[in-house]
């Protein structure tokens, strides 16, 4: 009988960690050394792709067995990147750039199957920022919220009332899209090994919480 693999996950996002639980894994967290500021692409698209699949590569090393995650989520605004703000500045900036506008939310994730298969894919989640106002922004960036969100922003915290409407997953936008992954990892192991994967997730929760 084949043992249920064991699931990394390269980051130390709360919010990829949260989804995770959220969807019934058991995991461990192995946060990616990646520097994103060295990665120079033009291209949304390419640019998470690249990304997710060098932040599961970073944590190989050592690994024998089981499934490896990267992930990486940026925000895309009329062919301009928008990544996490480096100070109240920046984030000050981007919202004034997003206020009253709609803009693409990307997200790439990897999978990779120590010794077997590789899967990388892409979400995009169309967003319509309402008009903001000056002290709306300056509200919110007094709060800390931006510093450690692509496009200084996060629709599950206060700046969900920013979002007038989205096209897409939502979870996407959080910054992880669970559908899409949920496939993507049935594909990889079958329909069979993943459902005892959460049950072994249950199984676990139910220990930890008794």
């Amino acid at each position: 009988m084949k043992t249920i693999p064991t699931i990394y996950l390269a980051s130390s996002s709360s919010r990829r960690i949260s989804l995770l639980h959220q969807m019934g894994f058991s995991f461990r967290i192995l946060p990616n050394t990646i520097d994103e500021s060295n990665i120079k692409t033009l291209d949304p698209f390419e640019t998470v792709n690249l990304l997710s699949r060098m932040k599961a590569e970073s944590v190989l090393n050592g690994i024998q067995e089981g499934i490896v995650i990267g992930a990486d989520t940026l925000v895309f605004l009329n062919g301009e990147i928008l990544g996490k703000p480096r100070n109240d500045r920046e984030a000050t900036q981007m919202l004034q750039k997003l206020s009253g506008k709609t803009h693409e939310v990307y997200t790439g994730f990897t999978l990779i199957q120590i010794g077997g298969k590789c899967i990388s894919d892409v979400e995009i989640t169309s967003v319509i920022f309402r008009k903001l106002t000056v002290w709306e922004i300056q509200d919110y960036v007094k709060s800390g919220g931006p510093l450690d969100k692509a496009g200084g922003y996060g629709i599950q915290d206060r700046s969900g009332l920013f979002v007038d409407r989205i096209s897409g997953c939502f979870y996407n936008v959080v910054g992880f899209p669970l559908t899409k992954f949920y496939q993507s990892l049935k594909s990889l192991l079958g329909e069979n090994r993943l459902r005892e994967m959460i049950w072994q997730g249950k199984e676990t929760h139910d220990e930890r919480t008794r």
